[in-house]
């Protein structure tokens, strides 16, 4: 799925940037002359989960997660440091599932966990900009984010051993990326590609320090891409 989102997020560049060197004028000439402006984006995502597992605790420790498809949407503000960077804040929702596979566990109740989050992403990024080419302009991004996970349940008293996969409620992630502005006659199309990655391992572990499901897990950290269109 990953390669699908990555083949699709390319060709829609390509695509865009072709039709837009064709527009026979130059779109928004001044738009790159505001210090401040804003806007807003939406986008899809798939993210799993890295994991790094300890053999020392339960030798035949089997773990697989299975990603599912989900959505982003929020706002925009970019402050301009110089003609070729920018200052951007992207604060908005990320909402997706997963499923985690405890194959070394023999029971369909205990082997399968389903983890469902809808997070507030709140990244701080550096844009680094070319220069214009008449309609389109190439950029590489890169920074940090905190994200609260409205859907954690680390204060729930239950868990694994009741059914429960607790993650923590905050985390932080790296991610970088890259895309094309498009200038249109009205606005800004800036479609783009990112990978996230977490710093902060997010598993709670379980109240059991030998528990079968969370005791082999030495680091577990959301990683995923985003396909990402910005409208400014």
């Amino acid at each position: 799925m990953n390669k699908k989102v990555l083949f699709f997020g390319f060709y829609l560049m390509i695509s865009a940037a072709f039709y837009a060197q064709r527009e026979p004028v130059e779109n928004l000439p001044t738009f790159d002359e505001r210090r401040l402006h804003y806007g807003f984006y939406l986008g899809v995502n798939q993210n799993d989960f890295k994991l790094n597992l300890r053999n020392s605790t339960i030798p035949n420790a089997d773990i697989r997660v299975e990603p599912s498809a989900g959505f982003n949407v929020g706002l925009i503000t970019d402050f301009r440091l110089h003609k070729n960077l920018s200052l951007r804040f992207e604060p908005g929702l990320m909402t997706n599932s997963k499923k985690i596979y405890f194959n070394h566990l023999a029971t369909a109740q205990d082997s399968v966990r389903e983890v469902g989050s809808t997070y507030l992403h709140a990244p701080l990024l550096l844009k680094f900009s070319t220069d214009r080419y008449k309609n389109i302009r190439p950029y590489l991004l890169g920074g940090v984010s905190y994200n609260f996970n409205f859907s954690s349940n680390e204060d729930n008293q239950d868990d694994n051993s009741s059914g429960q996969f607790r993650m923590k409620s905050s985390d932080f992630m790296y991610e970088v990326g890259l895309g094309i502005d498009i200038y249109l006659n009205f606005f800004k199309f800036s479609p783009s590609i990112r990978g996230v990655f977490a710093i902060t391992n997010e598993i709670k572990y379980d109240n059991d320090p030998n528990s079968q499901w969370t005791s082999p897990i030495n680091f577990m950290g959301t990683r995923g891409v985003f396909l990402t269109f910005a409208f400014e």
